[in-house]
């Protein structure tokens, strides 16, 4: 225990924690505050979830990946280093995005608030990979067991970014302020993470020295060394090989991963997706969501998220996210009856409670679940592939949240109820995973 609490004060576990942050502001972006503009200004549940449809970018990321492991940036990566270089590069770029939102109208003009929103998507979801290769460079190969550590401080940041920003975007509009303003004001906290990354040290790493062994196995296997096989090499290498790399390693058992990985916070996502719109259908002001929702289940989840890496460590990673899992379809239910009761501040704060408990543990032990399973040669890629399949399950099967809730005729205990059962079959895929790779997980 002493060991695990020693970790948390390790300056490395800092940044990691702020790195959390900027991952998770740019949900406020497209997430939270964009829902509550777009009901403001109109706009029907159905079309609210589709339009949620924004976050599918974050489920093909790893289709660019690749070069962020291996494309350095002029000027910048030789100051800087690959993994900040490429992180203050796409800050600067959220900047520029977030302003021109504030001088839109979803009213007026919903085609430009969907384009920018797609834009900040990429942008966020490039950030992400950069981020999390971060996490998972900046430990050494022999500290593996701190994974869940790092999980944890990535998650309670992250948290902090979507849910204590996410409140002061909340509060700026209820306050009085049109939401354009809310956004002009709210992308200053962008700087901030500037100013992180440029504080960042390099982690060092063998990457490159892999990459040149592959680089030159692939350029003999073609036969020659002309403009063309070396540029097909560097294609092979780049692209090819992290994905080789994977399913050989895992064998057929890489498919049964990424499809848990997929389906494993489904039932979370259909929550989330329509969770502000319910609050408000049942009576809660912004300002309640933002307290209860927002400033409480923030810090609840940062302070389970600690808990729940010391669980993690102690049952592992399998038997912890199989308890997670449980839990976390099980707390869904509460808001079934949050539901019938109707807007009960007393049952708001339990199901917050409840939710940020089971929520960051199964986080936790689900970020460091794909950790583990990398190679360090190939990071940012493998990463990513096993993040862009939850994602995939948690934007694109979620954009249908508000469809269900409408095809219900607005039953939201229904919808809740099905949400919980949502979790059995990727239960049942890492029963199967747990003993396949038994030996990988002790």
């Amino acid at each position: 225990m002493n060991k695990l609490l020693a970790t948390y004060f390790d300056r490395r576990m800092l940044f990691i924690f702020l790195n959390g942050i900027a991952s998770g502001f740019p949900w406020v972006i497209i997430g939270s505050a964009m829902t509550l503009w777009l009901k403001d200004a109109g706009l029907t549940r159905t079309a609210i979830g589709f339009f949620g449809s924004v976050f599918a970018v974050y489920s093909i990321n790893w289709m660019w990946a690749p070069l962020l492991d291996r494309v350095k940036i002029p000027f910048l990566t030789k100051k800087l280093g690959q993994r900040r270089s490429w992180l203050l590069l796409l800050q600067a770029l959220l900047l520029i995005l977030i302003i021109s939102i504030s001088f839109t109208d979803p009213t007026k003009s919903l085609f430009w608030v969907s384009l920018l929103a797609i834009s900040v998507a990429v942008v966020s979801s490039t950030q992400d990979i950069v981020i999390d290769a971060y996490r998972i460079d900046v430990m050494d190969l022999d500290e593996h067991d701190k994974l869940p550590a790092t999980a944890a401080m990535a998650t309670s940041g992250w948290w902090v970014g979507y849910g204590f920003l996410g409140a002061v975007a909340l509060y700026l509009s209820d306050f009085g302020n049109s939401w354009d303003g809310v956004y002009l004001l709210i992308s200053v906290f962008v700087i901030g993470f500037m100013a992180v990354t440029l504080a960042l040290n390099e982690p060092e790493s063998q990457r490159e020295k892999t990459q040149q062994n592959a680089q030159k196995n692939y350029e003999n296997l073609l036969g020659g060394h002309d403009f063309w096989q070396r540029f097909s090499a560097w294609v092979l290498t780049t692209i090819v090989e992290p994905l080789k790399d994977f399913f050989v390693r895992f064998g057929k058992t890489a498919l049964i991963i990424l499809a848990f990985i997929m389906l494993f916070k489904i039932g979370e996502a259909f929550l989330g997706r329509m969770s502000l719109v319910f609050y408000k259908e049942i009576g809660f002001t912004t300002g309640e969501i933002a307290t209860y929702s927002k400033l409480v289940g923030s810090t609840l989840t940062i302070i389970f998220s600690i808990v729940a890496s010391v669980i993690t460590v102690h049952y592992g990673l399998v038997r912890g996210l199989m308890i997670s899992g449980i839990a976390m379809a099980s707390t869904n239910l509460i808001f079934a009856y949050m539901a019938y009761v109707g807007a009960d501040t007393t049952v708001f704060a339990a199901a917050i409670l409840l939710d940020n408990f089971t929520a960051a543990f199964s986080t936790v032990a689900f970020v460091a679940f794909i950790s583990h399973l990398t190679n360090r040669a190939y990071t940012a890629t493998q990463y990513a592939l096993m993040a862009s399949a939850g994602n995939f399950g948690r934007t694109v099967f979620a954009s249908g949240s508000g469809l269900l809730v409408d095809g219900l005729d607005g039953d939201w205990i229904t919808f809740f109820i099905i949400t919980a059962a949502m979790v059995i079959p990727s239960l049942l895929m890492l029963w199967w995973i747990g003993r396949r790779f038994r030996s990988l997980f002790e």
